[in-house]
């Protein structure tokens, strides 16, 4: 034993020192090898790290996690990526939300957050959820389904933003944000063909003219064949025909001074767009067609919106903590259609219409920022002028014409201001207000002439069914209290109480001869929301999971109930609603692999009516339908579950995307009826090609794969004039495209 204890001493002895000595001569390759797999490690993680996501929700440009707002925001490449065309399809990237293209129409927004909007599109009533142009307000939604280009990105801000964006953001706040000029040489083409008789082309480009004068412009032309027909006359259902442009021009006048233009254009000549009957008509007796996108109609299929609107800006950075803006725009729009509501060859229930607005507004921001002290103030003043009118024709066997129409005149002004506070390095505080003030002044008329009139035509009524003007102001404060706690550098607690209101006005159709108070103002609607949520990242920033949980008490809710009595309709709005809204979001984003990139959304919205009051002209009574009323489109469960997955290859890489969005029962309105719709599941796929050279692009989309039916919005009396008048609306069918592109 000893023996072999001392051989095997005398020969690790050599060993181990010839160790320490190879370890010794070793250490400087073995630490720089340490050290570059460290950096490529490093890099690694960077390469597969999620970007950095910059907002606005604060009328100033953050991170998106450091925002203690509920807010979605999809930038240009994944706009393209996905294959959204439109604003409205943003819904299925967004949670407990509904972006719409309101019944009748091809350019006009529904828009619903959290169980918040605004389903009558008629002028002089107000939005729930603000559309934004940039730092510019929509005061209509005729237009404002707009077509996605030359875009930075669009944000979906959830919830009141009444302090920072004022009255009708109840629900929530859309901003479509175009691209910037950076002075630089940049052209781009884009071609789209398709499925339907899809023709698509885009031509988008900005330039230097002089080292301090920026130019850009962007033109768009969208067409395509309908999805069906009228059927008696020939005519396209359901097509588009739009013909869109911006301009733009950036001056700066010094390190410190710029002045932005810009101006856009739209016109939509698509044709009016027919219900599809949901029973056969007691008139005809035509059964509803097969196809759900095929309608009849006695109307020509015209129809017209042009809208268009200028803004000038003015940024002055004073020093390195204050920043001056002035924000001056103006907006119209015009439309004219034909909306056929009983879709029957007779000449019955027809509805000639014509809207005209005109807007105009001054807002002047002062921003702060500071060590410890950030702050957005302002004053803000709006003017604008909404009018219109419609022809209903009830009785085809008399020819009565019943037309309303009338003008509302709005004057806004507002005062602002919104700080947060780092008062520990982790813990801050919010506190934020606005006053708004509106003045409207309304006339309405409701006049029945013999024969088919039209609106804009001359003619002498038989009967005056309502003739009223008036005036009333509204005010509101609407406060803002909040805290942000920073956990570490990537969770975020933070909890909120929020308050929005809705301005109130008059009802333009409102109907003196069943109901003698139809004159008569009704009151702004409120919400009062209080939420609690997290921003956070995980594994190197890898995984991005933001949440919050909300609940708002709703009051004074304006209801418009319309209701056929004696052959004609009796409309009121009213504050005849109280509710309660409850729900959460959750939006997750993780990169699996450096190629493999996984999307989740999931909302979850329960409203609930406490009382629902109003006038039943048919029983002369005063009743409480709340047991009976459901939120309108507002299903109680969205979700969207997508894959991205990027190749490289030798001839460039391909960015592959498919994605599956949810939507559970919806009620078209807040009445049950026939028109409400089930839940479905809608799944859509496309794959990108980028060249090496960064030049050419190719993108190959299919959307709604499996032909998926689903009803969006629609038409309900059940008996007027004789006739069973319900008819639906749908999304699009299956749609596939193929884009090609070349930037300079």
């Amino acid at each position: 034993m000893a023996h072999n204890n001392n051989k095997t001493k005398t020969v690790f002895q050599p060993t181990l020192l010839a160790a320490l000595i190879g370890a010794a001569l070793l250490n400087p390759v073995l630490a720089e090898q340490a050290s570059e797999d460290a950096a490529a490690q490093t890099a690694e993680q960077e390469e597969t790290a999620l970007e950095v996501i910059q907002v606005t929700a604060r009328k100033t440009a953050e991170n998106l996690q450091q925002v203690p707002v509920a807010v979605t925001s999809i930038g240009a490449e994944a706009l393209a990526q996905r294959g959204i065309e439109n604003l409205t399809a943003v819904q299925a990237y967004s949670p407990n939300t509904t972006l719409q293209v309101s019944r009748g129409t091809n350019s006009t927004l529904t828009a619903y957050i959290r169980g918040i909007g605004q389903q009558d599109p008629l002028w002089g009533f107000e939005p729930g959820v603000g559309i934004y142009i940039d730092d510019v307000y929509m005061a209509r939604p005729q237009g404002a389904a707009m077509d996605v280009y030359d875009v930075e990105r669009i944000e979906v801000l959830r919830g009141p933003q009444g302090t920072l964006y004022g009255r009708n953001t109840i629900g929530g706040a859309v901003k479509y944000i175009t691209k910037p000029l950076s002075g630089d040489n940049e052209l781009s083409l884009r071609g789209t063909v398709g499925n339907y008789g899809q023709k698509d082309f885009k031509i988008a480009g900005q330039t230097a003219l002089t080292d301090k004068l920026f130019f850009g412009a962007a033109l768009a032309t969208l067409n395509r064949d309908g999805f069906g027909t009228y059927l008696n006359t020939g005519a396209e259902n359901y097509d588009k025909d739009i013909m869109t442009g911006r301009v733009s021009l950036q001056y700066q006048a010094t390190d410190s001074l710029r002045f932005s233009f810009a101006a856009d254009r739209t016109e939509d000549d698509s044709n009016s767009k027919g219900g599809h009957r949901l029973t056969p008509s007691l008139v005809t007796g035509d059964a509803p067609p097969e196809n759900v996108f095929d309608s009849n109609t006695s109307m020509p299929a015209d129809n017209s919106v042009v809208t268009e609107g200028q803004s000038l800006t003015i940024a002055w950075d004073i020093n390195s903590d204050w920043t001056f803006k002035s924000i001056t725009a103006k907006r119209e729009g015009v439309t004219d259609t034909n909306i056929d509501f009983d879709a029957t060859e007779l000449p019955s229930l027809d509805v000639p219409a014509f809207y005209e607005d005109e807007q105009s507004s001054q807002e002047l921001q002062l921003l702060f920022n500071g060590d410890k002290l950030t702050m957005a103030s302002g004053l803000y003043y709006f003017k604008g002028e909404a009018c219109g009118a419609f022809g209903t024709v009830l009785v085809q066997g008399l020819g009565v014409t019943t037309e309303n129409g009338g003008c509302v005149d709005t004057d806004s002004i507002a005062a602002y201001a919104q700080g947060s506070y780092q008062y520990t390095d982790k813990l801050s505080f919010t506190l934020g207000g606005r006053y708004t003030k509106d003045d409207k002044d309304a006339e309405v008329y409701r006049f029945v002439y013999l024969g088919y009139k039209r609106p804009r035509d001359e003619g002498t009524p038989i009967a005056v069914q309502s003739d009223f003007t008036g005036s009333e102001s509204f005010s509101h404060f609407s406060p803002r209290l909040g805290f942000e706690y920073q956990s570490n550098d990537n969770f975020m607690w933070y909890g909120s109480y929020t308050d929005g209101f809705k301005s109130g006005g008059f009802d333009m159709r409102g109907n003196q001869s069943i109901n003698p108070n139809a004159g008569d103002p009704y009151q702004e609607e409120t919400v009062d929301t209080f939420e609690v949520g997290f921003k956070s990242e995980w594994n190197d920033r890898t995984l991005r999971l933001n949440a919050a949980a909300f609940t708002s008490s709703y009051d004074d809710m304006q209801v418009t109930v319309q209701r056929a009595v004696n052959n004609t309709v009796a409309s009121q709005v009213l504050n005849a609603a109280s509710a309660d809204i409850r729900g959460f979001e959750v939006e997750m984003i993780s990169a699996l692999t450096n190629n493999l990139e996984l999307t989740g959304i999931l909302g979850y919205t329960d409203a609930k009516f406490n009382e629902v009051v109003f006038f039943d002209a048919a029983s002369q009574t005063n009743v409480d339908v709340s047991d009976l009323w459901s939120f309108a489109n507002t299903p109680e469960w969205t979700g969207t579950l997508g894959l991205k997955y990027t190749q490289s290859a030798s001839i460039g890489e391909i960015v592959y995307n498919v994605m599956g969005s949810y939507r559970a029962d919806t009620q078209i309105f807040e009445v049950p009826s026939v028109l409400d719709f089930g839940g479905y599941t809608l799944f859509n796929a496309g794959a990108t090609w980028y060249s090496n050279d960064g030049h050419w692009d190719l993108s190959a989309q299919v959307r709604n794969i499996g032909d998926k039916e689903s009803r969006i919005a629609g038409y309900n009396f059940p008996l007027l004039a004789g006739e069973q008048t319900i008819t639906a609306y749908y999304g699009d069918p299956r749609t596939y495209s193929l884009t090609l592109g070349y930037r300079f």
